[in-house]
């Protein structure tokens, strides 16, 4: 190959560069799932994953009647309310639409203790799971009933290096699971960070794509205004594969309302075939013997730290 050739190849491959690398954001990638599996056969999961087959998988259906009541100090939410130090950037990997957490100002990872966690829980992703034109999409049901769409946001346990690792060990994980329904009356309550995410979701329809937020936010800010010291929390696992019974569930009961114009935005997300991706949610598992319990802050006595 002559030098002008070889210049001119060299050109060619600097052109493209930007274009393979756009899709890369900074921020570590986390590996919570496997990446060979569809919705379009969850029942047939275990096959290929076993854990998928194990007793304590989820999501499961919350009954508020068969709960059990704890009186357990409330949840330390540590960072959460401080500014992440970068911009959030949305993915979309054909599964989910998904962000991992950045460090905050404070050079910290968001992080929550306390409640049913003897450990540091570090906050590590938040993706979510969205229904159809026709049906809802949380992945648990409370009292008969499905949302609209669940958030989910994944923390690991600080005494194991990685995602990988923790989700090898019960105490591996935790996920805040949080509801999202549309409210006719959304046009008079705003939450800033939510909506910077939901208006970037348009941005990723595209199976791989990545997008960027444009302002800052607090991960806190995610969970709007509801009250945090009020959850259900059980024992049980991821609701993709590998479906690792490696998670402390904490879910909250109180819902909170988004726009539909929000929740249509998700109806549009594309897979790596270019399907719509809809119904991103497992079916319900069985319960089995665990319990579930409720925790509430009505006489709670000074559980802060």
């Amino acid at each position: 190959m002559h030098f002008f050739e070889l210049l001119k190849l060299c050109q060619r491959l600097l052109f493209f560069l930007p274009l393979t690398t756009a899709n890369n954001p900074e921020t570590p990638k986390t590996s919570l799932r496997a990446n060979s599996f569809t919705y379009d056969n969850p029942a047939e999961w275990h096959l290929e994953y076993p854990q998928c087959g194990g007793q304590k998988q989820s999501p499961i259906a919350i009954n508020s009647n068969k709960t059990v009541n704890v009186d357990i100090p409330a949840i330390v939410f540590g960072s959460y309310d401080v500014f992440f130090s970068n911009f959030v950037v949305l993915e979309n990997n054909g599964h989910t639409i998904k962000f991992n957490v950045p460090p905050t100002i404070e050079r910290v990872l968001p992080y929550i203790t306390n409640g049913p966690l003897k450990d540091i829980y570090e906050a590590v992703e938040v993706h979510f799971h969205w229904g159809s034109p026709l049906t809802k999409g949380s992945e648990h049901q409370l009292n008969g009933k499905r949302y609209d769409v669940e958030m989910h946001i994944v923390h690991k346990n600080s005494k194991y290096s990685t995602v990988e690792e923790a989700r090898e060990f019960e105490d591996g994980l935790s996920v805040i699971g949080a509801f999202f329904k549309v409210e006719k009356t959304i046009a008079n309550i705003f939450y800033p960070g939510l909506s910077t995410v939901f208006n970037t979701v348009p941005y990723v329809l595209r199976y791989n794509s990545t997008a960027s937020t444009q302002q800052l936010i607090t991960l806190g800010s995610l969970l709007a205004n509801i009250n945090r010291e009020n959850f259900y929390t059980y024992q049980g696992s991821l609701t993709t594969p590998p479906c690792s019974e490696a998670v402390t569930w904490i879910v909250y009961p109180e819902v909170i309302p988004i726009s539909v114009l929000h929740l249509k935005n998700f109806w549009f997300v594309r897979d790596e075939e270019g399907r719509k991706l809809l119904n991103n949610y497992r079916p319900l598992q069985p319960i089995g013997s665990r319990e579930v319990y409720y925790r509430s802050d009505m006489g709670v006595l000074n559980y802060y730290f």
